[in-house]
C-alpha cells in the first residue's frame, strides 16, 4: 500500500509529465490517500485536466480540486 508521501510524489510526477498541464502554480497535499490540489490555472479546462490526471494515479482515493482559475490579468473567475 502506498504512503501519502508516495502518492504525493507520483501525483507531482504525473502533473509534470503531462504537456497539457502547467503544474508550476499547482500545489499538492495528500491526507489519507485523498489528494488536495491548490494554486491556480489560467483556464477552467486546465483545472479539469489537472484533476483528471490525478485521478489516474495509483493509490489516489479521491481528489479535492481547490484550484482557482485566474484570467491572464490575474483576476479570479
Amino acid at each position: 500500500m502506498k504512503t501519502d508521501a508516495d502518492i504525493k510524489r507520483d501525483v507531482e510526477a504525473e502533473l509534470r509529465f503531462r504537456p497539457d498541464i502547467d503544474e508550476r502554480d499547482i500545489a499538492v497535499k495528500v491526507n489519507g490517500s485523498v489528494v488536495t490540489l491548490t494554486g491556480f490555472t489560467r483556464t477552467f479546462l486546465d483545472k479539469q485536466r489537472a484533476e483528471e490526471a490525478v485521478k489516474h494515479v495509483s493509490g489516489v482515493a479521491g481528489v479535492a480540486n481547490d484550484i482557482e482559475v485566474r484570467r491572464g490579468d490575474g483576476e479570479a473567475t
